[in-house]
């Protein structure tokens, strides 16, 4: 783990190398007097850390370019890039993406409960996730991070399709009494791009940790995390809460089914799975089930999708007696 309580920009430039990040997650400041949010939410600011930094409405588009500057440039090839951004100053964090070589996978919107209360305009209860990547190897996207293709929902319908759409509904967590940052993501969210969006054992950065929340999400996923926060009073007081997560402790128990499908989510196949998941192809083909039926009934056990069990058993050189010889011998 790698934090420093120093500006993202300089920092960047001091402690991350060039193509050195697998993931980065980041909430910028809002730009639009931040420090006062109080007033727009209607919350009790008592237990908030005091030391928020905003960045000014004249400085935002210089600041937005140099600070997704310095991403661009820590991100791995194959790797992805989620921005949050309210609607004030998007506009000026598109623009910086578009000076990039970062390519646009999706626009997500994120709608989210109990939003900004006003009385003379529509009510603002959503922010917007900007989902980039940078090319240069295969980019990770784990399709079925969350459900197998085969798996339903009430009315027949794909849990896996549903899940994947680029609405999302997620509620903020309200936490009344405890210390908290000034804008906390909820971990729900940030589990949802880490499992998507990274494997076990890759770095996850945010160039804004505020509650560290991106940080200690990554690390009960089982991912390494570093990250930069200037706000000293938030920096000291999350780096001791940070310690309180062990590693992988979130990877169990992310949603209510049976554990068998859980326990590939978010991380590689080994040999020995592949190995049985091929050897029970068979025996299921020699039964005299279609290739259909057999992949569909290996994807809901092993809680991989379709096109995954597809591709270890189509392989052309990936064959069963290459897998036995290999574990074997």
């Amino acid at each position: 783990m790698m934090f420093y309580n120093e500006d993202c920009i300089e920092g960047a430039k001091k402690y991350l190398k060039d193509n050195s990040v697998d993931l980065i997650i980041s909430d910028p400041p809002y730009g639009i007097n931040g420090d006062k949010l109080d007033k727009h939410y209607n919350r009790d600011e008592n237990n908030v850390i005091e030391g928020y930094v905003e960045v000014s409405k004249e400085e935002y588009p210089e600041f937005s370019f140099k600070w997704i500057k310095e991403a661009e440039r820590v991100l791995k090839p194959g790797g992805s890039i989620y921005i949050i951004s309210g609607y004030s100053n998007l506009r000026h964090i598109l623009n910086a993406l578009a000076e990039t070589n970062l390519e646009e996978r999706n626009h997500i919107i994120w709608k989210y409960n109990f939003g900004v209360y006003t009385s003379k305009k529509f009510i603002s209860s959503h922010y917007h996730i900007l989902y980039f990547i940078k090319h240069g190897e295969n980019i990770t996207f784990n399709t079925n991070a969350f459900y197998a293709d085969c798996e339903k929902n009430e009315n027949g319908g794909s849990l896996n399709y549903l899940d994947r759409e680029d609405v999302w509904i997620i509620n903020r967590e309200y936490k009344p009494g405890q210390i908290k940052n000034k804008n906390e993501l909820p971990k729900s969210l940030l589990t949802k791009m880490i499992l998507y969006s990274s494997n076990p054992n890759d770095t996850v950065c945010d160039f804004f940790l505020g509650s560290f929340s991106t940080a200690k999400v990554a690390i009960g996923l089982g991912r390494y995390a570093c990250g930069f926060e200037i706000n000293k009073n938030a920096f000291d007081y999350q780096l001791k809460e940070i310690e309180k997560i062990a590693s992988g402790e979130f990877l169990v128990g992310q949603r209510p089914v049976p554990q068998n499908k859980l326990f590939n989510k978010g991380k590689f196949l080994s040999e020995k799975e592949k190995y049985q998941i091929t050897s029970e192809f068979k025996q299921l083909i020699q039964k005299g089930d279609s290739k259909k039926n057999a992949i569909n009934i290996i994807s809901g056990k092993y809680g991989r999708g379709y096109w995954s069990i597809l591709n270890i058993v189509d392989q052309n050189d990936y064959s069963f007696s290459k897998i036995e010889q290999t574990l074997f011998d």
